[in-house]
């Protein structure tokens, strides 16, 4: 059983204004009933269904797809009416009636396209509904484009209301004539014209004259000068006109009769058929509601949890998106080890609106509806949701401030369980802070016994303390800009937050003299463990800008690496085709000398040369051949068998060089077999392996440059003293100064320039709120009026 307290939860967490903004996105009352029955659950495939529909329905709004978006009318009460035999619909009814079903028809016309099957979760709320074709078609036959009963409809119908024209047709007739005859006798002026009055033709005329013509007066102008009469003559053929259309009505209310017999059997049918359109329409109005929130839907686990990337608040985001601002977006986790989280830092900096933002999302999503978290993070359910916020002092039940915060703490006390969600804003405000304090670091520890998850946000410091000593406890901090004395509104998870109390006094002007008073009541101990608070974050940011410089530059030590061993790889490749070529070739002479010496040979035999001569001269060559071949094989076996040459063995102070740097440099340390050499300035780890004797010319194999003193002289040719961003956005020329400052620093240049133009003063205000941050940055100004002024921005670097 779920329970959601207080009972103006919705109202508390604004979920009242989000119900009101969906409703004004239907189209019918089908779909505005819908959302005021909207309803928290903890059932998963419920809520899974939910939030799968609307996700459908907001790829069919967002591809543009040709879903019926009007005449969602509702004809249920009508339906339920007809049931009993003898009614029938009213002819307008007729028309809503028609309309409808023809977008009925429509939408699941829609759900046959072959761009909607993929879309099975509505196809299955459309699934086996269909509009008896029967009942359109006698729509049709009854009624015109225009919505007007035809004449047609009946035998009947059309000889009345043709007989009723013939006679309305004779009846002008007479009366104009009568009219022609009353102006050419003066009995009214020239231009008075037939007119009706209560139905009936009558014609003007002056009162003096009135009794010129026979008939019956039906009214005169306020004057009494005028008066409208319906002659006698037109007196029987217009009573005729009207029992005619009497008839008329009568026979439209047949028709309708019998429509209504016909429709009747198909009702249990039709009603199901408006559930449908009204369900349509709902849904369609949640997902437009999405849409405007920048909402989607998360991963859905089916266990309390909450693992939130950029949640922001929906109705924030809205009225931001209205004022061409953004929501800075907020990260929150809280699992079965972290449940509850304690928000700490300055008023107005965004603890309270985080709170609020956790509650109403949490709600959204287990009303069914898409939530604004992007969609690859993980939300989970809870059963029980409880809120304690703003001021609920009570004038008739006596009740103080400080009293409603601790009935609600008592109710969560009570009632929470490890499926329960809580939220508590402000926790132990309203009384004496030592005491208030004390109360609300007791009932924590309590409520985390119960394995509750929750958020909670204060200003006392013992509450700080809480986390690492009370299990599931952590801490989270709203951060603040120390030298703009601004809130950033980003919650740090993990960490304690300052007040910045005297910080923010001092920021509206608050009187020195009495900041300070207030510094020496607060006692040094507070004020260390706030200055202790500030100094931790700013370390910590400190720490992680410097890793995040380290990760760079081991990345691109990594690929120096990884290239120098593709190229030692190669060049060992390569002079073992050398020397496998070598040999080939020397074996292909050897074998060509051995044919030309036996060719020789045979010539001597063959010319009867002296046969010891010919064994010797055999014998010689023989001999050659041999130390050609032993002295091949000798070069192999000395190749195999080279071994690695000695390493000098080098201390702190020797003078060294390396490939591809003439200049010498000097081992400052060494350690394992890496040694950390300074090269004029120029600061690096390198392999021993990799050292030179500085007076010892550099070997020259095959020209071999080191790859990264080569990437450094490239920097070093390409580095310009002035780097133009004209024309750049903001983030990107961020990114560029961000390079340019990089290799700055690495090759130890201690002035460049940034030409950003003057314009409106944008692009240098954002390079300057960078500049201020980099660590490597001693001082920036303007430039000389007459190298630029405030359009180039001089920086110093260390």
């Amino acid at each position: 059983m779920t329970l959601i307290y207080p009972s103006n939860f919705s109202q508390k967490t604004g979920f009242d204004q989000v119900k009101e903004l969906v409703a004004e996105r239907c189209i019918s009352d089908m779909g505005r009933k819908r959302t005021r029955e909207l309803f928290f659950s903890a059932d998963f495939d419920l809520i899974s269904r939910l939030l799968k529909e609307t996700r459908e329905f907001l790829t069919i709004l967002e591809t543009g797809l040709p879903f019926p978006s009007q005449d969602y009318l509702d004809l249920s009460p009508v339906l339920s009416r007809i049931k009993i035999p003898g009614t029938y619909l009213l002819p307008e009814e007729l028309v809503d009636l028609r309309l409808s079903l023809r977008t009925i028809a429509s939408c699941l016309a829609f759900f046959r396209l072959p761009v909607a099957q993929s879309l099975t979760y509505l196809q299955a709320i459309a699934g086996g509904l269909e509009v008896p074709g029967h009942i359109l078609r006698e729509a049709d036959r009854i009624l015109d484009e225009k919505g007007h009963i035809r004449d047609n409809a009946s035998l009947e119908l059309a000889r009345i209301r043709k007989e009723v024209r013939n006679k309305t047709v004779a009846s002008e007739k007479m009366i104009g004539q009568l009219l022609n005859m009353a102006r050419s006798s003066g009995w009214t002026s020239s231009d008075a014209e037939v007119t009706l009055s209560d139905g009936r033709l009558v014609i003007p005329l002056q009162a003096t004259h009135k009794r010129k013509i026979k008939g019956i007066i039906h009214d005169e102008s306020a004057s009494g000068q005028t008066v409208y009469l319906e002659p006698e003559s037109c007196l029987e053929i217009n009573n005729e006109v009207r029992e005619l259309e009497n008839a008329e009505r009568r026979e439209i209310i047949h028709i309708l009769i019998q429509f209504s017999d016909h429709l009747r059997p198909e009702t249990g049918i039709l009603l199901k058929a408006y559930d449908f359109l009204g369900e349509m329409d709902f849904i369609r109005a949640k997902a437009r509601f999405a849409m405007d929130i920048e909402a989607d839907e998360p991963v859905l686990v089916q266990e309390p949890i909450i693992d939130w990337v950029n949640a922001r608040h929906p109705l924030l985001n809205l009225s931001f998106r209205t004022k061409t601002k953004t929501v800075v977006p907020l990260n929150i986790k809280l699992d079965k080890v972290e449940r509850i989280l304690i928000i700490t830092g300055p008023n107005a900096g965004g603890k309270s609106v985080c709170l609020k933002t956790v509650g109403l999302i949490q709600y959204m999503l287990q009303n069914g509806l898409l939530v604004p978290i992007d969609p690859d993070t993980q939300a989970g359910i809870f059963e029980n949701i409880f809120i304690d916020i703003g001021d609920e002092q009570s004038l008739e039940n006596d009740l103080s401030t400080y009293s409603s915060h601790l009935l609600n703490l008592g109710f969560f006390l009570g009632n929470c369980n490890p499926q329960s969600l809580f939220l508590i804003d402000e926790l132990g405000t309203g009384t004496d802070p030592s005491l208030g304090g004390a109360i609300a670091e007791a009932a924590l520890e309590k409520l985390s016994e119960t394995a509750a998850f929750g958020v909670v946000t204060t200003h006392y410091s013992n509450l700080k303390l809480l986390a690492g000593r009370v299990p599931g406890i952590l801490n989270g901090a709203m951060l603040f800009d120390t030298k703009k004395l601004q809130p950033l509104y980003i919650l740090a998870s993990g960490k304690p937050g300052s007040s910045f109390t005297f910080e923010i006094a001092r920021r509206i002007g608050f009187p020195e003299e009495v900041i300070q008073a207030a510094i020496s009541k607060a006692g040094k101990t507070h004020l260390d463990f706030e200055q202790q608070l500030q100094e931790v974050e700013t370390e910590k940011l400190r720490l992680e800008k410097r890793l995040k410089e380290f990760q760079v530059a081991d990345g691109f030590l990594g690929e120096l690496i990884e290239k120098y061993e593709t190229m030692k790889t190669d060049l060992e490749k390569t002079r073992r085709d050398i020397l496998d070529n070598a040999r080939q070739e020397a074996k292909e002479m050897l074998e060509q000398s051995n044919r030309v010496i036996e060719n020789t040979i045979r010539q001597i035999r063959e010319s009867q040369a002296e046969k010891e001569k010919t064994k010797s001269a055999r014998s010689e060559i023989e001999k050659q051949r041999q130390r050609i071949i032993i002295s091949s094989t000798e070069e192999k076996k000395t190749v195999k068998a080279d071994k690695p040459k000695e390493l000098p063995h080098w201390k702190p102070g020797d003078l060294v060089s390396i490939e591809g740097r003439p200049k010498p440099g000097v081992i400052q340390r060494i350690k394992s077999n890496e040694a950390f050499v300074d090269f004029d300035g120029f600061k690096i780890t390198l392999p021993v392996q990799s050292l030179l004797p500085a007076k010892s010319p550099a070997r020259k194999t095959s020209g071999h440059v080191s790859p990264f003193i080569r990437d450094l002289n490239e920097k070093a040719v390409n580095f310009k003293l002035t780097l133009d961003l004209r024309g750049k956005m903001a983030d990107e020329a961020l990114q560029v100064v961000q390079k340019y400052l990089d290799d700055a620093y690495l090759l130890r240049i201690k002035e460049v320039s940034i030409l950003h133009g003057k314009g409106e003063g944008i692009l240098r205000r954002v390079i300057r709120d960078y500049l201020a941050g980099v660590d490597e940055v001693i001082s920036f100004d303007d430039e000389q009026p007459d190298r630029g002024g405030t359009g180039v921005t001089r920086v110093v670097m260390k």
